[in-house]
């Protein structure tokens, strides 16, 4: 895993380390994986998906300008070359991705169902949500209820030590709901 200070920032939000790892761990990822990444933000799990599966296709998804830059800065830091990336707000430039083995939704912007209407996750395929509000994580445990996917969820809360001078502190980072679905 890439640790977070090696990753190009900017005022983007990056999906920190520790929720990488569990993102990715839920994810389950093959070496030939084709991903989805909704909410790209930096790249930061683009870039890991795309390492962990070289001979897969990774798919960024990011409306921001100033992140899509940086994704492409990250993409070209690591040596990435199995990524795409689409400047669009989701749920636009997904309904012509092929269908993926595994999504990761970490912004949505507020359409969290529009986006899982959207994709396209072969049988058998997963999706991984990453969310950091209520209303998300309603949204999408609701949607994979309604429409029969198997799914679970679990909340993460990381708490970092901080050193202030001779003393240790720790800095709590927000609590974030990761929801994986899988599709029978």
């Amino acid at each position: 895993m890439i640790r977070d200070e090696e990753f190009i920032r900017g005022n983007v939000p990056m999906t920190k380390q520790e929720i990488r790892i569990l993102t990715l761990a839920e994810a389950c990822l093959e070496k030939n994986s084709v991903v989805v990444d909704v909410g790209a933000g930096t790249g930061s799990i683009t870039v890991e998906a795309a390492r962990m599966a070289p001979a897969g296709k990774i798919f960024a998804i990011e409306r921001k300008a100033e992140a899509v830059e940086l994704i492409k800065r990250n993409v070209e830091k690591f040596g990435v070359s199995n990524v795409t990336i689409i400047c669009a707000e989701a749920p636009a430039g997904l309904s012509s991705l092929p269908e993926a083995d595994v999504a990761i939704i970490g912004g949505s912007g507020g359409k969290i169902e529009k986006i899982l209407d959207t994709l396209k996750i072969k049988r058998g395929g997963r999706i991984v949500v990453n969310a950091i509000t209520i209303q998300t994580s309603a949204g999408a445990l609701e949607y994979f209820r309604n429409h029969g996917w198997n799914y679970d969820a679990f909340q993460v809360q990381i708490t970092r030590l901080k050193k202030i001078r001779a003393y240790d502190m720790t800095q709590a980072l927000n609590p974030v709901w990761i929801i994986t679905a899988e599709k029978d």
